[in-house]
């Protein structure tokens, strides 16, 4: 059986387009009993949901990003340098 390049090209470029879709798969995670938001405290890819940077969680880039947040135990936020509201919920849009 003859094979045709383009068309053995055009399938492995299907399959290599459509891997990284599974790769970078958002992660949701539900709120934990006796938890607050903490912003401000997350690490690279340890946030626990979306901002307006990216769609949800494991997405944040950078470490202590104060428009990221993580369920903490609820009374501990402060106490390890975060915040419980969201920085930037107040602030105006730039239009």
């Amino acid at each position: 059986m003859k094979t045709h390049p383009s068309l053995q090209a055009a399938i492995a470029s299907l399959i290599a387009l459509g891997l990284p879709a599974f790769a970078a798969e958002p992660v949701h995670v539900v709120q934990p009993k006796d938890t607050e938001q903490c912003f401000g405290v997350a690490k690279a890819g340890k946030n626990d949901c979306g901002t307006a940077k990216h769609s949800c969680g494991a997405m944040t880039t950078r470490d202590n990003d104060p428009a990221e947040w993580k369920y903490v135990a609820k009374g501990t936020c402060e106490k390890i340098g975060g915040k419980k509201a969201d920085p930037n919920a107040n602030k105006p849009k730039a239009e």
